[in-house]
């Protein structure tokens, strides 16, 4: 049977946003996947623009190949939480996927969210 463990973006501190600094690839860390093979990250990220201007975001996800790793969205300013990815998921591997952002302005997106870690 499954089991289901709700937990924090691991870049997160203490379940706190991350702040997008990069703007190019490879981007600001945001989660690391999990080693096993059997496990599976449900990912929800929310994204926020700080900035009075819209502001393009890149995530990648997993990797760093335009375009099939890469989702973009521009972000409209002071907009509140915008949903980015609900609940896509990454699979374990030996070397573990790693979903990073980059933004068109440094420090002015920041990323909220929260994994559910599926182990077989």
């Amino acid at each position: 049977m499954a089991t289901y463990t709700k937990t924090k973006l691991s870049a997160s501190t203490d379940g706190r946003a991350i702040k997008v600094a990069a703007t190019a690839t490879a981007g600001t860390t945001i989660h690391t996947g999990s080693a096993t093979a059997t496990t599976y990250d449900e990912v929800w990220l929310y994204a926020q623009n700080t900035d009075t201007s819209a502001v393009k975001l890149t995530i990648e996800w997993g990797g760093t190949s335009a375009p099939d790793d890469l989702i973009e969205v521009t972000v409209q300013p002071e907009a509140g939480l915008v949903a980015i990815a609900t609940g896509l998921l990454i699979k374990g591997n030996a070397t573990p996927l790693v979903i990073r952002a980059f933004a068109a302005t440094a420090n002015v997106i920041t990323i909220h969210g929260f994994v559910n870690q599926i182990t077989a």
